[in-house]
């Protein structure tokens, strides 16, 4: 909390204000029923209504000063919980936009979430009820007790009596409730990650006709979000009754001592008055400390959430660059003696060698699950490798600031996003391009054309590009990634839903108009590769085929049975 509490410091001119006036109203508020007290006892057995009057009307002062005071100090309070969380948020999001893959995999994505919208959500509520009910309650509880003291001292010791032991059961339930609201939010993103992966795949449960078995398991998880939630709720309900049932016996107690000193000529009725009137401000300040406690036991558990992704260290970012030079006539691209395992799994590649010069196009192709999208990730450096290194014009790409490396690629992975916007800044994705150069792109990734019947740039593109064909969405991907003009550009498999004459119609145009562009193209297609430089075929992590097509036509029987089995029996593609 002492991290989070960090945010709170530039609001803190707000918040002395919007304290100062809820001490005020607070005040107000409790001089209410003294001043009940001195008219019953003090001015009405003078059988004179004009002093009733004076002091009925500075009742009225005070309820109205009260109700301004805490609408005011509400509305303060409010604006600084919006403005903190606001920036909790941003700074949450900047943070996991730089969380390396594999940290990202170890949070998961519905953690991330979770921890960006529901747990910020409870540190938005604490934040408004420390200012609203945290200065308060206290106030109300202490000034209460003070005032009750100046009326009447035997009565209050009754109520003081009290108030120990319901603050040792408060502070028992909470230190509880805070673990299990922990456990209460790991099921709610196992639900969010169950909702998502059936929002995600709704059109093969549908088609597969598993709706049933998909609401069984959203059933599972959804009652163990409850069964948790239910605990937690359980444990901090038994507060709120345990302390009305101690304070309303209190309060039973001195009605009960407030008779007989009355009977007896030691204390007046007005005060007992005053005085159950102040015993019920009392009781609603201890009820809203607890609420205080219930509702800090849950933003314990969201700020340890949320502290943990911030304080996550963003192990591949540099933003500056750790060499002085870039050695001459250097490789663009080298790989060197590479290894990669993913945490908790086996190896995904293993001891990988190859050189690229610049201009040169690399083709990968082997069987799913061989390795070759792992080779990408690691020169992305999406993952740092566990052995080897990797080199770009001489320099291990763990040397260069991130941002400056990222800046060299052009990339169109598997299953890429399209988001909900227009054509246009989908393919520009926040770079400064003109609308010339999107259309320059889209043309030269065989876009134009249906761009065009959709109403060219400005048409709108929906939610992962739902309004838009499997090849459709994979052309404006390799819009995106022509557009700028790449030094190093990357296609993962990003034709397979391509027709074979625009799937050669693209690569003859990214062959004239990329010729100074480093090319790697993981293909399941013979056809989209046959023509690179260079060609590996991975299996199981490994290397077991490398060079020219012809070569590996004649030297690697894997790649020649894809060749006959694309082609066609006892056909063999020819270059």
């Amino acid at each position: 909390m002492k991290r989070l509490a960090a945010y709170l410091r530039p609001f803190i001119p707000r918040m002395s204000a919007g304290f100062m006036i809820k001490v005020l109203a607070t005040l107000s508020e409790l001089a209410i029923p003294w001043i009940l007290s001195y008219i019953i006892d003090d001015l009405i057995p003078l059988s004179e209504i004009d002093p009733v009057i004076v002091w009925g009307v500075l009742m009225i002062v005070c309820s109205l000063l009260a109700w301004v005071g805490n609408i005011a100090a509400n509305r303060m309070a409010a604006a600084v919980a919006r403005d903190t969380t606001r920036q909790i948020r941003r700074d949450l999001f900047a943070k996991i936009s730089y969380l390396s893959e594999q940290r990202v995999d170890e949070l998961t994505i519905p953690s991330l979430i979770s921890r960006m919208t529901s747990d910020t959500y409870v540190l938005h509520q604490t934040v408004g009820m420390i200012q609203r009910l945290g200065v308060r309650a206290p106030i109300m509880l202490v000034g209460g007790i003070i005032v009750t003291l100046t009326l009447d001292p035997a009565l209050t010791l009754i109520m003081v009596i009290t108030l120990p032991i319901v603050f040792g059961i408060t502070f028992f339930v909470s230190r509880k409730g805070a673990r299990l609201f922990t456990k209460s939010q790991q099921a709610a993103d196992s639900m969010l990650r169950v909702v998502r992966e059936n929002a995600v795949g709704v059109r093969v449960i549908k088609a597969l006709s598993k709706s049933g078995y998909e609401r069984e398991r959203f059933r599972g998880v959804n009652d163990t979000l409850s069964e948790r939630e239910r605990a937690a709720e359980n444990t901090m309900a038994l507060t709120n009754p345990s302390m009305s049932l101690l304070l309303n016996l209190g309060i039973a107690a001195v009605i009960v001592a407030g008779a007989y000193r009355v009977n007896g000529g030691v204390s007046e009725v007005g005060k007992i008055i005053a005085f159950m009137n102040l015993f019920t401000i009392v009781l609603n300040a201890l009820r809203a400390i607890n609420r205080m406690f219930t509702m800090l036991s849950k933003a314990a558990a969201s700020s340890a959430r949320v502290l943990e992704v911030l304080d996550t260290p963003s192990e591949l970012y540099e933003t500056e660059p750790r060499y002085s030079f870039i050695p001459e006539n250097a490789p663009h691209i080298a790989f060197r003696d590479v290894t990669f395992r993913y945490k908790h799994g086996s190896f995904a590649v293993k001891n990988l060698n190859f050189e690229l010069k610049r201009g040169e196009t690399l083709g990968i192709i082997g069987a799913t699950g061989s390795g070759k999208s792992t080779v990408i990730r690691a020169l992305l450096r999406y993952y740092d490798v566990s052995e080897g290194k990797i080199e770009i014009d001489g320099v291990d790409i763990r040397d260069y600031a991130t941002s400056d490396l990222r800046a060299k690629f052009g990339v169109v992975f598997q299953n890429d996003t399209l988001f909900k916007d227009t054509i246009a800044e989908n393919i520009r994705l926040g770079r400064p391009l003109s609308d010339e150069r999107l259309l320059e792109a889209a043309r030269q990734a065989q876009a134009a054309e249906f761009i065009e019947s959709l109403g060219g740039l400005d048409a709108e593109v929906a939610i992962k590009g739902a309004n838009l064909s499997g090849g459709q969405k994979q052309r404006l991907l390799i819009s995106r990634a022509l557009a700028g003009e790449p030094e190093i550009l990357i296609l993962d498999d990003s034709s397979s839903a391509l027709d074979y004459k625009t799937d050669s119609l693209l690569r003859e145009e990214i062959r004239k108009n990329c010729a100074d562009s480093t090319k790697i193209i993981v293909a399941q297609r013979i056809s989209s590769i046959m023509h690179a430089e260079k060609i590996i075929v991975m299996d199981n992590g490994s290397v077991i085929g490398m060079g020219t097509h012809d070569e590996l036509i004649n030297g690697c029987q894997i790649y020649r049975e894809i060749s006959e089995s694309q082609m066609g029996s006892g056909k063999v593609a020819r270059r």
